[in-house]
């Protein structure tokens, strides 16, 4: 028998740590190879970490909510056969191995991470030594904003009394409890009432009523909330906007998508057709395709295209088509399809979601007209398409102007204004709008 350590794998570029979810075995319970272990997620999405080795799960070094580094050690197994020896190149510590793993470059690191690191809120930093929080519960902590002495009343549930996401889930559910009862009787208070009327209230405070329902944000959710806040802070934000003709394209999809799906076994949407036009004016403005860090400017030299993909359960991820400009228009609509349906179905792979420089959401699926989207950090520029309607329009002809039915869609792009003013932005989305416009009717897929 020999002794196996199961260390967390490298999850893509960028990503350095994990967060355990949960084990999918327990210690004594015997694994066979490829068999998923233990659900983990980090900051972009979920997955399972399968074992490599069959053997028997003799002591989890990691548990539930915990965090590991990318080549640390979260499991021992025993195995059949084989010695230490053999076993040692998979077993070096985190601290052996970071120097060999790929670090990501400044643009690349997610922003999500950003709001927590960069926190400064001391009555509620929980800096404790003493404390252990993982990031997630860490997370919760500072988005409900609860104080270093409040957590040392929260009695932890998890290993060596650790406080553990449920945890500080009750801990927050009771004091919204407490909180409400204090204010109906408040109200009660006619007296009480009119002395508090007299002092300025805190907005911060929300008040809770009759039938009011607490819905905790879920892990995802509560991402999105940080990076959406970060951008905000991050940059300032400036949005153009245009009408584009896009009757040749409409025309074009409707006379291939049926050849297409039938050729492939795919759908032909719209996407690709946004995207190839993107590229090009990527490429006709590269300073487009930039990342800010600090006082410096870092152009990019890949087109990575981040594609807004909305989920079944009402969250938003964004997965990534890297080299969308070395693609042809078949390769883009399989890449768009495949990375649709991994994302609906979270068969994403964190590699999957990472090093974007440009990003494209399609708000016309929801049947909106158009919308002032948030820059994803650290990306300095997003291009929201609205829905194509069927409109009235004055079309010039050498035979003088004339009325018709044309197929119209607003876009908006929201940009960066420390790096790119309103003439870059401006040209860029017209440069959008003009490849759409003049689609050539015989392009081919």
């Amino acid at each position: 028998m020999a002794e196996y350590k199961l260390l967390l794998p490298s999850m893509g570029e960028g990503v350095m740590e994990a967060t355990i979810i949960s084990w999918l075995f327990n210690e004594g319970d015997f694994i066979k190879e490829d068999d998923s272990v233990v659900e983990i997620a980090t900051d972009k999405v979920d997955s399972d970490v399968p074992t490599p080795v069959s053997g028997k799960i003799v002591k989890i070094l990691k548990q539930k909510d915990e965090v590991a580094k990318i080549g640390e050690a979260i499991a021992i197994l025993e195995t059949e056969g084989g010695s230490q020896e053999s076993q040692e190149p998979e077993t070096k510590s985190y601290e052996e191995v970071k120097d060999q793993i790929v670090q990501p470059e400044p643009e690349v690191v997610s922003a999500l991470e950003q709001p927590l690191s960069n926190y400064s809120d001391n009555s509620f930093s929980n800096q404790n030594s003493d404390i252990y929080l993982s990031p997630l519960v860490k997370s919760i902590v500072q988005e409900e904003k609860i104080s270093d002495s409040e957590l040392r009343t929260i009695k932890g549930s998890g290993l060596e009394g650790r406080i553990t996401k449920e945890d500080i889930l009750n801990f927050v559910k009771n004091r919204a409890s407490k909180s409400e009862s204090s204010s109906v009787k408040e109200i009660e208070s006619p007296v009480k009432q009119e002395t508090q009327t007299q002092k300025p209230s805190n907005p911060q405070t929300l008040q809770l009523n009759d039938g009011d329902e607490i819905i905790q944000m879920d892990r995802v959710r509560k991402i999105i909330a940080d990076a959406m806040v970060n951008s905000k802070h991050t940059s300032p934000h400036v949005t153009s906007f245009i009408e584009t003709d896009v009757t040749n394209v409409v025309t074009w999809r409707n006379a291939n998508k049926n050849s297409y799906q039938k050729r492939d076994g795919e759908k032909l949407t719209f996407m690709p057709i946004f995207i190839r036009a993107v590229v090009k004016a990527i490429q006709d403005f590269p300073m487009i395709n930039v990342s800010v860090d600090g006082d410096k400017i870092i152009k990019k030299k890949n087109i990575n295209i981040g594609m807004a993909t909305a989920l079944p359960d009402g969250n938003l991820i964004v997965p990534v088509i890297k080299n969308a400009d070395q693609l042809s228009l078949s390769g883009l609509a399989k890449a768009i399809n495949d990375l649709a349906y991994r994302a609906r179905n979270k068969k994403l792979t964190p590699a999957d979601t990472q090093g974007a420089t440009y990003t494209i959401s399609n708000v016309g699926t929801f049947g909106n007209l158009m919308g002032t989207p948030i820059i994803p950090q650290p990306q300095v520029a997003i291009l929201a398409v609205g829905a194509i309607v069927k409109k009235p329009a004055v079309i010039e002809t050498e035979f003088g102007d004339v009325i018709a039915i044309r197929q119209k869609m607003f876009m908006s792009h929201s940009y960066d204004h420390r790096v790119v003013d309103g003439s870059l932005g401006g040209m860029f989305l017209k440069h959008v709008n003009d490849y759409l416009e003049n689609w050539d009717l015989n392009t081919e897929i």
